[in-house]
């Protein structure tokens, strides 16, 4: 079931004693409570926060998910900037950043959410994204994929509302403490190595004479 606005402004502010903190949706800070959960909406705006992870095409050739190495050299592919409150980052167009959230999400083991891009920057050729959805018990900031795929430059300005946060119940139980994604307590945005699962299935088919 998708939660409505109002929904999603009594779980944040419900403080009923005795509920523990990983059973309670967290979302904070909220600068403007009445816009970003608005009366009639499914979903609750989130901002962009400050830090971004920008490639460098002149430092390697190529990524391979499949080398064993690919988390160390991910780490010489991308720059990172960190943009003041009240200055911008400019991207450009055909530009790829890894941005992130301004708000701390904590989300309980019977809720799960998903982030998609707010129509109104779509039209300027802004795309953005998530890597993932956002499992039950996650606790972090989102790392939102960011891309150009207009003409034009476009500033993104720290503190804006980039992208809409869609929150689900989970039917059923979940099993343990451990967010599936594997980015429990992100501090800013990260890179992952999307194949690291497959690895060993791929190279048993390689190795077959």
């Amino acid at each position: 079931m998708l939660l409505s606005g109002r929904a999603l402004r009594n779980l944040l502010l419900e403080a009923k004693p005795g509920i523990e903190f990983r059973e309670r949706l967290i979302i904070s800070p909220i600068l403007d409570q009445e816009n970003q959960m608005a009366e009639g909406s499914s979903s609750i705006d989130v901002r962009l926060g400050q830090k971004f992870q920008i490639p460098k095409r002149t430092k390697i050739s190529y990524l391979d998910h499949l080398e064993e190495k690919h988390s160390e050299k991910i780490e010489q592919y991308k720059d990172e900037d960190f943009v003041p409150i009240g200055d911008h980052f400019v991207l450009h167009p055909r530009q790829f950043v890894l941005g992130e959230t301004l708000e701390w999400i904590h989300l309980p083991h019977n809720l799960s959410a998903y982030v998609i891009g707010r129509s109104s920057w779509g039209r300027d050729g802004l795309v953005i994204a998530t890597a993932t959805g956002v499992h039950p018990g996650y606790s972090g900031i989102l790392t939102l994929e960011i891309s150009n795929i207009g003409e034009i430059p476009v500033y993104l300005w720290p503190g804006v509302t980039i992208a809409q946060l869609f929150i689900h119940r989970v039917e059923g139980t979940m099993e343990g403490d451990k967010d599936p994604s594997g980015h429990r307590g992100s501090t800013g945005p990260r890179s992952a190595n999307a194949a690291s699962k497959d690895r060993d299935i791929i190279m048993a088919f390689k190795n077959i004479d």
